[in-house]
């Protein structure tokens, strides 16, 4: 009678590699948001989740005290999402990089530091003459929000303030014509 014979199969776990995605270590920003001074301006350029994606890709934002305040944003807000509050306004015009909602004003000027980029509606047919003399002089660059095109060659932003416009006229006519 033939034996039989019993076959076993060997087998054993081997751990494996996980392949992360690395992100390129290239030169990280820092960018300053400051409290608007201009009249009646209630904007900020950067609300807290824009600033949390910034800071999460290893940015630094700071933010100056109140500065979105009049938008509803507190400090909390942008401490929570990762940006240093930032009691001296002069700190926070030390960043290389600012983000403004308002074209810059004289008031900001004497803060504006050499090489600094500024993003922020420029408006250059509506400056004075002496602050673009000031701010070539510094050799600013500036980026003018109402420029930026995208690949379809549109103007995104210009179209999304001018949309937020237009359901805010509405909503102010409605309040004018509510009380009669």
């Amino acid at each position: 009678m033939a034996s039989k014979s019993s076959t076993r199969a060997s087998f054993q776990y081997e751990p494996q590699e996980e392949v992360l995605d690395v992100k390129p270590q290239g030169t990280k920003l820092h960018i300053g948001i400051p409290k608007e001074t201009a009249f009646q301006e209630n904007r900020i350029a950067l609300t807290p989740d824009a600033v949390g994606v910034l800071v999460m890709n290893g940015n630094r934002v700071s933010v100056e005290h109140n500065a979105g305040e009049a938008s509803h944003f507190s400090d909390h807000d942008y401490a929570e999402a990762g940006a240093t509050i930032v009691y001296d306004r002069e700190e926070v015009f030390r960043c290389p990089i600012l983000v403004k909602s308002a074209p810059p004003v004289e008031e900001d000027m004497p803060l504006i530091q050499m090489n600094q980029t500024i993003i922020s509606p420029v408006h250059f047919s509506a400056l004075k003459k002496e602050l673009i003399v000031q701010m070539m002089e510094k050799r600013v660059t500036a980026l003018s929000f109402e420029n930026f095109k995208d690949e379809s060659g549109t103007y995104p932003i210009v179209r999304s303030m001018s949309e937020i416009a237009g359901s805010a006229v509405m909503l102010i006519a409605g309040q004018y014509l509510s009380s009669f």
